[in-house]
């Protein structure tokens, strides 16, 4: 719940202050962005399943945020494009999360629906 909070919170910052970010760090925001959304997601099934422990969201949301954006000033000093690779895996996660969380809302929903 916390983490639907912080997204909520951080939404609602981004579309109401104007910040301009140069178009020669987009990369590195754009895999930092889908390594953090990666993370939310991750702390919201891990919250519907009761396992969710903040010292790992945490650690997940910063170390990804920071290792994936590091990726990207690696790829972009050798000239090859490996942030890509960051967005097909992270991507891939938050798909594979949002299917996962949509699951167990059903199954949530129908066992509340039975009475049971």
């Amino acid at each position: 719940m916390i983490a639907f909070i912080g997204l909520l919170v951080g939404i609602l910052l981004g579309l109401l202050v104007d910040i301009n970010i140069p178009n020669a760090f987009s990369p590195y925001m754009s895999v930092a962005i889908l390594a953090c959304l990666d993370s939310v997601f991750g702390a919201m099934r891990a919250s519907i399943s009761k396992n969710f422990q903040a010292d790992i969201f945490l650690s997940g949301f910063f170390g990804n945020a920071i290792l994936a954006a590091g990726l990207a000033y690696l790829g972009d000093k050798l000239g090859i494009p490996i942030y890509i690779a960051a967005v097909i895996v992270f991507g891939g996660r938050i798909f594979n999360n949002f299917a996962v969380i949509r699951r167990l809302m059903i199954e949530k929903a129908r066992s509340h629906k039975r009475g049971d």
